[in-house]
């Protein structure tokens, strides 16, 4: 059975994907509401109330890339189509909004919330298992977390893979730890479809793919200065440090050409 969507908040289409109108504090109260009712299912399930199947809710974080990649990638395109919440990540995606009339907020990314997602977690006693990225960087993200939000209960770390082979043994390991909620870092689409195909099985109430979070939290790789964040030059940051990502920043003149395309489309003829 597939989770349904009971979105409660405003959403805009950008170029035919949807993107919800939300901030960090909506988002965190969001995951807050889906995890409490997730614990209250699984205390009735114990106590023979309710026999409801459980399931994970997914949290995708949208920017212009990801926009990009549905247009050729189908499976991702049914990825964001079904998530629970699609945040607004990455400037051009504020800005392919306003031209729209609808101003949101901020950016919600992950590489931020995975900070203000363990603070809440710390608080609240959600159990966080951090899934992905290289050999030992979960297990350093995990530990430089845990010095920033004392009391973070860390319910397990494991690199794996996004590969079917990999899938017995992580879900072996979840199963055990049976995390509340579930951070993935395989990247782009591949962490977002392999959350939506194993969306039915994940032992967590909510997951979220987080992209190169793990690095910047363990040190291995280096956010924009918070300057040029605020300029949302980020992503220039990010091409100078690693020229080889030229290819995929190519998608951005193309995705701002075809938002401003669909602005003179919608807009009337007497203006």
């Amino acid at each position: 059975m597939s989770s349904p969507r009971e979105q409660e908040w405003a959403s805009i289409q950008i170029l035919g994907v949807r993107v919800d109108c939300v901030d960090f504090q909506q988002t965190l109260d969001i995951i807050s509401g889906w995890i409490a009712q997730s614990r209250t299912q699984a205390g009735e399930s114990e106590n023979a109330v309710s026999h409801a199947s459980p399931f994970t809710r997914q949290v995708c974080t949208v920017n212009p890339e990801f926009i990009m990649t549905v247009r050729r990638h189908p499976a991702f395109a049914e990825a964001l189509a079904a998530a629970d919440l699609c945040t607004p990540d990455g400037v051009g995606v504020l800005w392919a909004a306003r031209l729209a009339g609808v101003r949101l907020a901020e950016r919600v990314t992950g590489s931020d919330g995975i900070h203000f997602i363990c603070e809440r977690a710390a608080a609240q006693g959600w159990r966080v298992f951090f899934l992905g990225a290289a050999p030992g960087i979960a297990e350093r993200a995990a530990a430089e977390l845990v010095r920033l939000y004392p009391g973070l209960p860390v319910a397990g770390t494991y690199a794996g893979s996004p590969s079917e082979t990999d899938w017995p043994q992580i879900r072996q390991r979840l199963t055990a730890a049976h995390p509340d909620l579930l951070f993935v870092a395989y990247g782009h689409p591949r962490q977002d479809i392999w959350i939506h195909q194993h969306s039915e099985e994940l032992p967590a109430a909510v997951a979220l793919g987080v992209g190169g979070a793990f690095d910047f939290v363990a040190g291995t790789a280096h956010r924009a200065p918070f300057w040029l964040r605020r300029l949302g030059l980020e992503w220039l940051y990010r091409l100078a440090r690693q020229p080889w990502r030229w290819r995929r920043m190519a998608a951005l003149p193309l995705f701002a050409l075809l938002v401003l395309l669909a602005w003179v489309r919608r807009r009337p003829v007497n203006e």
